[in-house]
């Protein structure tokens, strides 16, 4: 036998009401920790540079080869690997992305005949000045919070820890 129909009822108080802010957890351990807070920072700094990064069509990494080939032209593969801490094989697409966008070019090193220099072309370098800017700014923005001070020190922590 068919269920009777229910009666419409006006909206619950609950169902009407917004939600509750969640209660904030005690934290303090994960705070206690390096990584927890730099992977927190590195979120806020990634979000914004996703968000101004959009309209160039750049992710972190190929702004990051940019930013090496820009000071550095000709730099090799392998010095873009060990610089960046990246493999080989993921390198290898990600320049092959730059290649086909024409922002890079590939030219015989001038001192090893076996090694492939990498440069940026015109637009390469056109978008890597305009795009440094943004960077700047953006790291700006995320770090507002912090004196220039504090942001020297920060910079010099963090390096200690993976240039050790």
């Amino acid at each position: 036998m068919p269920a009777a129909p229910r009666k419409k009822t006006a909206a619950t108080p609950s169902a009407a009401a917004p939600a509750p802010a969640p209660e904030r957890l005690e934290a303090g351990t994960l705070e206690a920790l390096i990584g927890y807070n730099t992977r927190r920072a590195y979120s806020v700094i990634s979000a914004l540079f996703f968000e101004r990064m959009a309209p160039y069509g750049l992710k972190q990494v190929e702004y990051s080869v940019l930013a090496l080939l820009a000071h550095n032209p000709g730099a090799t593969s392998r010095q873009l690997c060990a610089t960046l801490d990246i493999l080989p094989p993921n390198l290898v697409s990600l320049i092959s992305a730059l290649d086909r966008r024409g922002l890079i070019e590939r030219r015989p090193h001038p001192r090893d005949g076996r090694a492939i220099g990498l440069h940026l072309t015109a637009a390469g370098l056109a978008l890597a000045q305009e795009t440094e800017q943004v960077v700047i700014e953006l790291e700006s923005d995320a770090a507002d919070a912090l004196t220039a001070r504090e942001r020297e020190t920060l910079r010099n922590l963090l390096q200690k820890l993976y240039k050790a």
